[in-house]
């Protein structure tokens, strides 16, 4: 029987992404076989999957793709518990095929249903890797774009891997110009829409939500009538601030961060004119880790690993 040294159970816990006690017991109950211990998570892992479902998850990771042509690029997320499995090979792996899947199945039932490039079904693999690394997952959420002519251009911060990160963005340029052009500038769009301070709610002013709008008319009317000002100065003051407000969060308003001299509706408008060929802005999405959703602690594992030192 091998000896289970600290090393080993670490080497297994990178492997599965399983915990390191349970990593630990399964090395000890297969003889410190590590092909064998992996089966062994995978097969208890299966019959815990359900019993963790309602389990917060709020890591993870967004995986981006564009297709061969460039014309339809696709975000997906992918939700597990802790940071430490959005590094786990196995999780990027699937967050990549997922987001290749998009490209061609819309919506996440669709995209739960479909199939991957290797023949495996989205759901199924989903599951699996509860199974294995012994964590709640879910797929959160997708979005695809796409144009009959130009480039959809696809920018991820944070990048954990190839094609994976804590923060995406696709930009869709419509256009018959240079292709290599509307990819660049699609990108750097993209790149804004990231870094910019105030992240766009919207691609124009008529795209905004009516109840986000009211919200922020509603908030400027409590600040300004608290300042005891008459409601007709009121009404003048929100009409202008609302107006001002619109500039501030779409995104064709918006000041370009690579030249705060020229709004990203210049930009297109430039890129038109170096293209020789009319562009326009078509979409933009933008997914940021685990926004909007309640995080759930860490666990330590430094201290498991500490814990495990000199055991065997």
């Amino acid at each position: 029987m091998a000896e289970i040294t600290a090393a080993l159970v670490k080497d297994l816990r990178e492997k599965s992404g399983v915990g390191m006690m349970d990593c630990k017991n399964a090395l000890q109950e297969t003889g410190g076989d590590m092909e064998a211990a992996m089966e062994l998570l995978r097969k208890k892992g299966l019959s815990k999957a359900e019993k963790k479902s309602g389990r917060a998850a709020a890591e993870g990771l967004v995986a981006g793709k564009v297709s061969a042509d460039g014309k339809t690029g696709a975000l997906i997320e992918l939700n597990a518990e802790t940071d430490f499995v959005g590094k786990n090979d196995t999780f990027q792996g699937a967050a990549r095929d997922i987001a290749e899947v998009a490209l061609t199945s819309e919506g996440v039932e669709a995209i739960a249903a479909a199939k991957t490039a290797k023949g495996e079904v989205v759901s199924d693999v989903v599951t699996g890797m509860i199974a294995t690394i012994g964590e709640n997952m879910r797929l959160r959420r997708s979005a695809r774009l796409s144009v009959s002519q130009g480039s959809v251009s696809l920018y991820l911060h944070n990048a954990q891997g190839d094609g994976v990160g804590r923060l995406g963005v696709i930009v869709a340029l419509e256009g018959a110009g240079d292709q290599a052009t509307l990819k660049e500038v699609g990108r750097k769009i993209a790149l804004h829409v990231a870094g910019t301070p105030t992240p766009p709610l919207a691609l124009s002013p008529d795209d905004l939500d009516p109840a986000a709008v009211e919200k922020e008319k509603k908030f400027l009317t409590d600040q300004a009538v608290e300042s005891g000002k008459p409601i007709g100065v009121v009404e003048k003051m929100i009409e202008g601030r609302i107006r001002k407000w619109q500039e501030e969060v779409v995104l064709l308003k918006q000041p370009f961060v690579m030249n705060p001299d020229q709004t990203i509706e210049q930009l297109v408008a430039e890129t038109a004119k170096q293209t020789g060929s009319p562009v326009s802005l078509k979409g933009f999405v933008r997914f940021a880790l685990g926004e909007g959703v309640e995080k759930a602690e860490s666990p330590d594992f430094a201290a498991e690993v500490a814990s495990l030192s000199g055991q065997s």
